[in-house]
Order: C-alpha cells, then sequence, then structure tokens
C-alpha cells in the first residue's frame, strides 16, 4: 500500500499539529514498514529528519504553481500512484484527476466555531470553508476525540457513519528514562525549583493561564510555564506584576522535547485549565511522565485525563485554588493517582494507535 500525506504541518509546525503529523507518520512506519509513505511539500525542514532516514518514507516535492497544495498536491500524489492521500491538518486538496484514490481527512477540532472570538471575521470564514470542503470530499474523516466527532456532525452536518475516532498520542521522549545526568543539567539550566507545579502550552486566552495564576495568589507554590507568548501574555505579566508574584512564577521558551519530558517528571502536579480543547496532547504527556492532573471538566479533556485525574471548573479560580492545594499537601494522593494515570494513559501507546489507523486504510480500500 502507498499513502500519501499533506506534509506541510509535519515540517513546518512545532508544536500540535506538527507532533501529530510527525508522530503518526513515524508510527506507521515503525509498525508496518512493509507500506510505502509519501511526503508531499513544496519544501522540507530539519524536523521529522529522523522519520525521513527510514527506507519506506519518502519526500516529495509538489509541483510548481500558485496555490500548489490546492491545485497540484492531490494530483502528485495521484502521479505517485498512491491508493490513499491522508490530510492531516483537517485540509484536503481541491483539485484531482481521475485516477482512483482513496481520501481521508483528520479533523482536531472546531474550536473556531465554538469560540469565533479567539479567531479574526477572515480566518473563521477560510476554516469553515476548507473543513466543510474536504468534510465532503472525503471517503473518512478521522476525529481525534468523542468530542471533536460531536462537533463534526453538529456543525459541519457530516453523517456519523463517515467518522472514525482515532485519539493520538505523543512524542516518545515522554515515554524514556532520561539519565540522572541529564535531568541535573535541566535543573540547573532552567534554575528550576525544588517542588512545583507545571502548564504546558501556548499563552493564549482559550488556554486559560490567568485564572491559574490568580489561583496562586496568596499560596507559596511555585508556578513553571513552558510555552510560547501571544499578545494575551501581557494580561498575566500585569496581573503579576501587580500582585508581587514575579518569584513564584517562572516562564521557560525555547525547551526541547528531551528537556521538556524532565520538566513533565519531575513537576508535583500538572495544570492545565483550558476552556475548550480539541483533545488536549500535554495531559497525555503528563499521564505518561507520571505526574498526577488537574484539568478542565469540559470539551474532550475528560477523555484525555481519564478517571483519576482531577476535575475542575476553568472559569472558577478558587476551584483550581482548592484542587491544587489538596494534591500539592497530600504526597500519596499524587502518587496513587498518578500510578492510576499511568496505568489509563497506555492506550495512547504507539501500537495501538498505528492498529487503528492501518486498519482504517485497509478498510477503505478493500
Amino acid at each position: 500500500m502507498k499513502i500519501a500525506f499533506d506534509a506541510k504541518r509535519f515540517f513546518h509546525n512545532t508544536s500540535g499539529l506538527g507532533n501529530y503529523s510527525r508522530d503518526l507518520v513515524r508510527i506507521l512506519a515503525k509498525y508496518f514498514p512493509e507500506n510505502d509513505y509519501i511526503l508531499l511539500n513544496k519544501n522540507k525542514s530539519e524536523r521529522g529528519a529522523d522519520i525521513l532516514e527510514n527506507t519506506n518514507v519518502q519526500f516529495v516535492e509538489t509541483s510548481k504553481g500558485t496555490m500548489s497544495r490546492q491545485f497540484k498536491m492531490g494530483k502528485d500524489a495521484q502521479k505517485q500512484n498512491a491508493d490513499i492521500f491522508h490530510g492531516l491538518s483537517g485540509e484536503l486538496p481541491l483539485k484531482w484527476d481521475k485516477k482512483p484514490i482513496k481520501k481521508i481527512v483528520t479533523i482536531h477540532d472546531l474550536i473556531f466555531v465554538r469560540y469565533p472570538q479567539y479567531y479574526s471575521f477572515f480566518d473563521r470564514k477560510i476554516h469553515l470553508w476548507k473543513f466543510k470542503k474536504a468534510a465532503n470530499s472525503a471517503d473518512k474523516i478521522i476525529a481525534i476525540s468523542e468530542q471533536t466527532k460531536r462537533d463534526i456532525i453538529q456543525f459541519l452536518k457530516v453523517p456519523e457513519s463517515k467518522i472514525e475516532v482515532i485519539y493520538q498520542g505523543c512524542h516518545k521522549a515522554f515515554k524514556e528514562q532520561q539519565s540522572e545526568e541529564f535531568i541535573e543539567q535541566i535543573i540547573k539550566k532552567f534554575n528550576l525549583p525544588e517542588r512545583y507545579i507545571l502548564n504546558v502550552g501556548t499563552i493564549e486566552e482559550r488556554k486559560n493561564l490567568l485564572n491559574l495564576v490568580k489561583a496562586l495568589k496568596d499560596t507559596q507554590i511555585p508556578l513553571v510555564v513552558v510555552g510560547k507568548k501571544t499578545k494575551y501574555f501581557q494580561k498575566i505579566a500585569n496581573f503579576i506584576q501587580k500582585n508581587k508574584l514575579e518569584k513564584q512564577i517562572h516562564f521557560l521558551e525555547g525547551v526541547s522535547m528531551d528537556e521538556l519530558a524532565v520538566i513533565y517528571k519531575l513537576a508535583d502536579i500538572f495544570v492545565y485549565p483550558s476552556f475548550f480543547e480539541g483533545f488536549g496532547i500535554p495531559v497525555i504527556e503528563a499521564l505518561f511522565s507520571k505526574t498526577v492532573t488537574i484539568t478542565s471538566n469540559t470539551s474532550c479533556l475528560p477523555e484525555a485525563g481519564g478517571p483519576d485525574s482531577v476535575y475542575v471548573d476553568p472559569q472558577n479560580y478558587l476551584d483550581i485554588q482548592s484542587k491544587i492545594q489538596f494534591l500539592w499537601n497530600n504526597e500519596s494522593e499524587r502518587k496513587r493517582r498518578a500510578d492510576k494515570g499511568f496505568d489509563f494513559v497506555q492506550k495512547f501507546n504507539d501500537e495501538p494507535i498505528a492498529n487503528e489507523l492501518m486498519n482504517l486504510y485497509r478498510k477503505i480500500i478493500s
């Protein structure tokens, strides 16, 4: 079988969609080496270079021209005699020739419909148009959570029978044991507190970091935040300055995956009070790191967190505060929940996800 992928995100996104794309190709190449995997894009980058070292993974440059991703990439996949084209980020090419090829698209979330205030009018219209087009032309749609599946049915008016829920996993670094020497290096490099709680993710309004910071006011609990800053960061900086929390809140940037894995493992608690997620990969990363997790009782987050994570109302910073203090002061409860969470998260391991993907590919071409 030959499977072609829209590899724009594979090569050019550092987080979310990029991680999903790279992990998907990596696990398929590992567990199903008998197939050929084609990465289509106008150029490649250093990201995913290790995956391209596999003999069954190949980069193919898309044909030149205006909007080649929309108008040329599909036909390029057909010229490569691909059996399946998989759009990894909610889009499919608009033009195809008559050669038979099956089309799959992964839709991660429809947050731009649910929370339009976070997006410009233009972005909302473009996203919705692209997603509807892809959903209509695809033979199958992969939703990365039951929440996303419900949203696709509701907002894109797609029949349930066309959608398969296949969860995503996370980077292999979170499942590896780093050396004591490397751990010591990370503690020194980032000047990590002896004990801390952790938050990971882009610092944007939807992720709700401000309510987490408010929850830590009048406590002595250190917070380490790893994430790219947006203009929303200024709101948080103003609150920190006003309440003299500068020594309590630590912001880190430029953290590699291996470094991040250590930072997760050393944290007492991972706190992720996002208002809405398509899946919530940081929750999975924390559970694989055996770090107890507090997250929101909304969207798909209980799907990712499982029965032994702790859930909060993300709008209520006092609820967040009380749950943090409960776990912070109770080591045995942290360990109990972390161990249970580690058992739960095994369902998001590479092999079961690769099997589900391959079963779908085989079903669609049979």
